[in-house]
């Protein structure tokens, strides 16, 4: 399975300035297969090492017990017969379960930057925050200094869309592609296929294994999608289990487990903002907000945070009461609704409401490091995304069909008409006097990609 990360990673080994690298991401996104698979066997072969942490506890143990650098790499020549230096890659996997690797980046970008070292995480912020708060133990007589400074870091998040279709069909990749370069739309009849496509990907979501499943059993799509539909289970399962782990009480373990499963059904109601009092009858915004920070920092749920009427730059978070939560992965989202493979590939057009595409435009910005806000003005006007590229705030209308230009109206009236998209099945166009850019749900990826570059297509 292709990643695009892996352009990233070869930026970062090519940098002659380069620092210990820190790779984040939430659990099962990836990033074990991406360092040694995609990366490690292919640029360093034999030269590299690999300590996963959450499984070698003798070397954990003795870099809780010798925390300085010189002793650990003489502990790692000859425990494992690896001499780190400036051609061997030594990587340090699940690093939650070793925080004085985390503390330690420093002294390998102070004292040995020559050695290319990566470092990944997938619950590593929850566990030093749990560890500076604790009694006790590590963080009882030092204060837990992240290395600001000294690091590179890099999110990973599950495939998005445009990665989905490049691993599962890279003729209709090619194809989408050189299409939404020239800002042109697609035949009438491709256009139908590549909506399916999305669909697909709206039931598998991103998740490798997930993809992997699919991919194994694509000849046959029942049983492939029912395949996945159990691996997604395992996966959810998983997640939930992992909420166990560095909470501050057993309430909030529970409060975080409820708020996760009641994502769907809270899109799902007219009023969309998420409410605590649903979840758990009285609760209060105040018990909520440990459980739902635990949530964002694991990166399994998106926080979508209000804005009202006139919005200025910088885009701020608002009251944490008035908010939406969406799930990072959107073959989860899916499966958290309850849709089966068979009633999934029977009428798909039927059964999946606007809530479906607008989680699934949650995770494609999300997976871009874009920070998400949705829009109310009066008389239930709304969009459903704002974001913020250099000087220009672009509203985001996502439907699954036509819809009226009722809402962006509204925001016009108090803001500044600029460029405006709107996401949807319909074919690829761009309104001049309007200034709206209309995008098939398969061309967004492909659009975020190009706002990443700094570049704003309006023509």
């Amino acid at each position: 399975m292709e990643r695009k990360y892996i352009k990233n990673l070869i930026n970062w080994i090519s940098d002659p300035k380069r620092k210990p690298l820190m790779i984040w991401g939430a659990r099962q996104v990836g990033k074990s297969y991406l360092i040694e698979e995609l990366f490690a066997k292919v640029y360093f072969k034999d030269r590299y090492l690999r300590i996963d942490c959450s499984d070698d506890n003798d070397f954990v143990d003795f870099v809780e017990k010798n925390n300085n650098l010189a002793k650990v790499l003489e502990y790692i020549e000859l425990n494992y017969n690896f001499k780190p230096d400036k051609d061997h890659l030594l990587i340090f996997d699940e690093a939650q379960e070793c925080l004085p690797i985390v503390k330690m980046m420093k002294h390998f970008c102070e004292q040995r930057r020559d050695i290319p070292l990566i470092v990944t995480g997938s619950l590593v912020r929850i566990k030093i925050f749990r560890s500076a708060h604790k009694r006790g133990g590590y963080a009882k007589n030092s204060n837990f200094l992240f290395p600001v400074g000294k690091i590179n870091q890099l999110y990973m998040f599950p495939l998005t869309f445009d990665e989905f279709l490049f691993n599962c069909n890279k003729q209709a990749y090619d194809y989408i592609k050189e299409h939404f370069e020239k800002h042109i739309p697609i035949d009438a009849t491709f256009h139908k296929q590549f909506l399916d496509l999305v669909n697909d990907f709206l039931f598998i979501g991103g998740m490798p294994e997930a993809v992997d499943t699919f991919l194994e059993y694509k000849e046959d799509k029942i049983t492939a999608f029912s395949k996945v539909s159990e691996k997604l289970k395992e996966i959810y399962d998983d997640y939930l289990a992992d909420m166990d782990l560095y909470q501050a009480s057993p309430e909030s373990v529970v409060r975080s487990r409820l708020i996760y499963k009641d994502i769907y059904r809270q899109l799902n109601k007219e009023n969309k903002n998420f409410k605590f009092s649903l979840t758990e009858e009285g609760a209060k915004t105040r018990d909520m907000i440990n459980p739902i920070g635990w949530l964002i920092t694991a990166k399994v749920v998106n926080q979508c945070c209000l804005l009202k009427e006139k919005v200025t730059i910088p885009l701020i978070k608002g009251d944490d009461s008035l908010m939406r939560l969406y799930l990072a992965d959107m073959g989860l989202f899916t499966y958290q609704s309850g849709l089966n493979a068979r009633t999934f590939l029977s009428k798909h057009d039927n059964v999946l409401s606007g809530i479906y595409y607008e989680n699934f435009l949650s995770t494609e910005l999300a997976a871009r490091n874009i920070e998400l806000f949705y829009w109310k003005g009066k008389r239930n006007s709304e969009l459903e995304f704002i974001i913020n590229v250099d000087s220009h705030v672009i509203p985001f209308d996502v439907k699954k069909g036509k819809s009226s230009l009722n809402s962006l109206n509204e925001f016009r009236c108090h803001n500044v008409k600029d460029l405006a998209i709107k996401v949807s099945s319909n074919q690829y166009g761009y309104d001049s006097e309007q200034k709206l850019l209309t995008l098939p749900f398969y061309y967004i990826s492909f659009y975020l990609d190009m706002l990443q570059k700094g570049a704003i297509i309006d023509d």
